[in-house]
């Protein structure tokens, strides 16, 4: 619409400038004949025909100019003064010429007879043709408006009848979650793309639900099948050892089997509350948790469980604001994520201490965690949160590669997210952790 009404203003201004300047020439023209015109009453004629057919146009002078050895006489009253000098050597150069300046209009032209040159200058102006584009000026800027308010409500009522099918497909997605995945998208009847695209998600559903029965099945048989056979297992090394008539390769032999069958307990804890952490996000209870006091009893955990461990709890970046630092989730998950991060901080930088912070940054809280340990090689950092992963520097240390994966999924299903980098504070090769989650 802009390209539109800017080129018929455009054209119109352009035409009625040409009409103008040429409905001036005419006089010009005119005026050029009864200059060389000897005979009274052939000078009458003509200014009976420009007075009748030609009329006279608004603010309209005529001035005329000798030339004599190339050089512009002027003989006009007010020509010194309103026809610029310019224009004239113009004239005298190629013979005709135009001139505007804001709303005034000359145009010239040279007549030459019998050795005799004479330089015609006709001045006008248009207000009038001022005003009508103008007018036509606000008239455009007015239906653009105007239509551009028509055509924004008609294309946002045909807009929402062309994504009427779409919105009522992502409402229905809205509605299926982990433990509803029986719930299917009305397949319509027009054979249409939305139609394809229900169906295929409507296949895909059938997939993940397949999917998620196995899993929920086998986490629900994997406690009772798992569990009880390794806990038979622990209980007769127990059982052997506490014996005094064993001799020293069968004692070695039975502490083997007893400590890793508490291996193989932990690798199977691990899993499962990693497949846990991912299944039935709604069956979860949610409750209001302040992080600040969940991070204590995560650290009074660890300390109770690893007395040589040093954390120190940095609070002056703590807001005022107790819903700051607020969030809803569950505090089990959440207790197990930082009790993860925080053992790994202390296993891996050898009981070092290990700096604790929280702040609150545009709406989210923010959890920072810095070690003075080993660190996590460069290139490996980008497959630290894969399960079972362990960094090429950590063969000194135990660990299944499980708690930062577990750690990532609770915070992520707590719609926040978890980064690694390098310890800049203390300039080594420790480790900084930082948890984003969103606050109340």
């Amino acid at each position: 619409m802009i390209l539109l009404m800017g080129s018929v203003f455009y054209f119109l201004q352009s035409y009625a400038f040409e009409d103008f300047y040429q409905r001036i020439e005419a006089r010009v023209s005119m005026a050029g004949k009864m200059a060389f015109e000897e005979d009274e009453q052939h000078i009458d004629v003509y200014r009976e025909i420009r007075d009748r057919y030609l009329g006279k146009l608004p603010g309209q002078v005529e001035f005329f100019y000798k030339v004599e050895n190339g050089e512009v006489i002027d003989g006009n009253e007010k020509g010194d003064n309103l026809v610029p000098k310019s224009f004239l050597r113009q004239i005298l150069q190629t013979g005709k010429g135009r001139f505007s300046q804001d709303n005034d209009f000359f145009a010239g032209q040279k007549f030459a007879i019998e050795n005799k040159e004479v330089l015609v200058v006709v001045y006008a102006n248009d207000p009038s043709g001022f005003r009508e584009l103008a007018m036509l000026k606000r008239t455009l800027v007015f239906s653009f408006l105007v239509y551009l308010l028509i055509v924004y409500f008609v294309a946002k009522s045909f807009s929402r009848h062309i994504m009427a099918p779409i919105v009522r497909v992502n409402k229905n997605i809205s509605k299926i979650r982990a433990d509803s995945l029986d719930l299917r998208l009305v397949i319509g009847k027009n054979q249409d793309e939305i139609t394809e695209l229900s169906q295929s998600f409507n296949d895909m559903l059938d997939r993940l639900q397949t999917s998620f029965e196995t899993q929920n099945n086998f986490i629900g048989n994997a406690s009772h099948e798992l569990k009880t056979p390794i806990a038979v297992i622990s209980a007769e090394a127990e059982l052997a050892l506490s014996s005094k008539e064993l001799d020293e390769d069968l004692h070695k032999s039975l502490q083997m089997i007893h400590g890793q069958a508490a291996r193989l307990q932990q690798i199977i804890d691990g899993l499962l509350n990693l497949a846990r952490a991912s299944f039935n996000e709604e069956s979860r209870s949610k409750e209001l948790i302040r992080l600040d006091e969940l991070l204590f009893e995560s650290v009074m955990i660890l300390r109770h469980l690893n007395p040589e461990s040093k954390i120190n709890f940095q609070f002056d970046e703590m807001p005022e604001n107790e819903n700051a630092i607020s969030l809803q989730g569950n505090s089990h998950l959440l207790q197990l994520a930082f009790s993860n991060i925080l053992s790994n901080a202390c296993k891996y930088s050898d009981n070092k201490p290990v700096l604790l912070k929280l702040k609150s940054e545009l709406n989210q809280i923010v959890v920072d965690i810095y070690d003075e340990g080993i660190g996590i090689p460069e290139q490996e950092v980008k497959h630290i949160f894969e399960p079972f992963f362990r960094a090429s520097n950590t063969s000194a240390y135990e660990g299944y590669g499980v708690g930062l994966p577990l750690a990532q999924k609770i915070i992520r299903l707590h719609r926040g997210d978890i980064y690694i980098s390098k310890n800049h504070l203390e300039g080594g090769e420790g480790t900084h952790i930082r948890v984003v989650l969103p606050s109340n």
